[in-house]
């Protein structure tokens, strides 16, 4: 069983091929996710907090709600920590050579998919509905509204990524699944007939012509 696969990895102990493992498609997903996080984690840090020309004290962009932007650069941080996390569990996942445990990466990949993907759907609705009854006369000079405008088109573009990065640990958890139950089911033929006691015709001794004539003249 040279093939043998367990929820999308051979056997443990194989070489890392970095062409190869770059080419999934949930490296590459994992990768946007990652981006993603740096752009909104970016754009809210460095440009969403403006004043007005006679304040000195900076507000948050989005209608001046301090919380709309400690929830973007927050959640955009921790985001950006456990797509590095999951990164270094992709490349570490073939050499866990435990089924049981392989299962277990893959299934936090599904809850961690999940719970980011409702993160920034929650975080899209929140800015889009601050940054739309926010007051023109709290930012007459317009800064940071292309930047603010990025970080909410990028909360939008996660909470696809991050599905999208569910259903593909969904799909490697159905199939190492069957994999696994198909490894402990079968069996191959050429070994099944190995097992089986051979009878050689052969091997079952007949007296000869030469033993009878001697057993006569005794």
């Amino acid at each position: 069983m040279d093939g043998f696969q367990a929820y999308g990895a051979g056997k443990a102990g194989g070489g890392f091929d970095p062409v190869t493992f770059l080419r999934q498609p949930q490296t590459v997903v994992r990768l946007l996710c990652w981006l993603f996080s740096i752009v909104i984690l970016g754009c809210i840090a460095n440009e969403g907090y403006v004043n007005r020309p006679d304040e000195i004290e900076e507000f948050c962009i989005f209608n001046r709600n301090q919380h709309a932007c400690n929830y973007g650069v927050g959640m955009a941080t921790l985001c950006l920590l456990c797509s590095v996390g999951f990164l270094a569990l992709d490349i570490y996942f073939p050499q866990i050579s435990g089924v049981k445990d392989r299962k277990k990466a893959v299934m936090a990949d599904i809850a961690a998919s999940a719970f980011w993907s409702l993160v920034w759907f929650v975080g899209f609705c929140f800015l889009a509905n601050q940054w739309q009854v926010a007051k023109e006369e709290d930012n007459p000079l317009n800064e940071g509204e292309d930047a603010a405008r990025a970080a909410i088109v990028f909360c939008f573009f996660s909470v696809f990524t991050w599905a999208i990065q569910g259903l593909l640990a969904l799909q490697r958890f159905r199939l190492g699944a069957d994999s696994v139950m198909f490894n402990q089911d079968y069996v191959d033929p050429n070994q099944q007939g190995a097992l089986e006691p051979e009878y050689n015709i052969y091997d079952t001794e007949t007296p000869s012509t030469e033993d009878k004539y001697q057993g006569n003249t005794g």
